[in-house]
């Protein structure tokens, strides 16, 4: 017959039992040691592709400024065949003052006739207009080269209105109307409450 266990022996197996179980427990329990993160094979493709963005958006940058740096240029030596001057009229007396040294340097020097001094006007939105009409009578030939020095002067200026009419057929001499116009700041357009901007270009 089996020998009854007593107390102590009971409590010993009882303890044994607990401890095997903390045991199992302990080793088959996750310590998460395996769950490493790891990198996804695709996050590097799309590291390089998120660089090659960055590196197409300086190119164009880059691209961007040197084309604004050379539009600013242009814009600069344009600007310096504005009528600069204190006032609208002095401007307007510039302008015929180049257009009169032009006539007299025609081969014969072409004479002066009546001069009337348009409005000054907005042209767009940064500069303005000034309009000088001169009254003539010449040989065809001398007015296409005036017209000719016209379009070399460095200033800003260029043939608004040409009206030819037959003045002497024996002399071969027609009466020319021409209207030049050239580019002033806008500073020098009076201000008026029915001013209206205008979208024209002389460059």
């Amino acid at each position: 017959m089996m020998k009854k266990l007593d107390a102590r022996d009971r409590r010993a197996l009882t303890l044994l039992g607990v401890a095997a179980l903390i045991t199992t427990l302990v080793y088959f329990w996750p310590t998460g040691t395996g769950d490493v993160v790891r990198p996804s094979e695709s996050s590097v493709p799309m590291a390089e592709r998120r660089l090659e963005r960055v590196r197409e958006l300086a190119a164009t940058v880059a691209g961007k400024q040197k084309l604004l740096d050379g539009v600013a240029a242009q814009l600069k030596a344009r600007e310096k065949g504005l009528i600069e001057a204190e006032t609208a009229a002095q401007a307007q007396a510039q302008l015929s003052q180049v257009i009169r040294k032009l006539m007299r340097a025609q081969s014969p020097p072409m004479e002066t006739g009546q001069v009337e001094l348009g409005q000054i006007q907005p042209l767009g939105k940064d500069y303005g207009e000034a309009l000088v009409t001169i009254g003539t009578n010449c040989r065809i030939e001398q007015l296409v080269n005036l017209l000719a020095d016209l379009s070399r002067q460095p200033e800003a200026i260029a043939t608004r209105e040409l009206r030819v009419l037959a003045a002497d057929a024996r002399q071969k001499t027609i009466g020319v109307r021409l209207t030049v116009s050239a580019v002033l700041p806008r500073r020098l357009v009076p201000v008026t409450t029915d001013s209206r901007t205008t979208g024209g270009n002389l460059f």
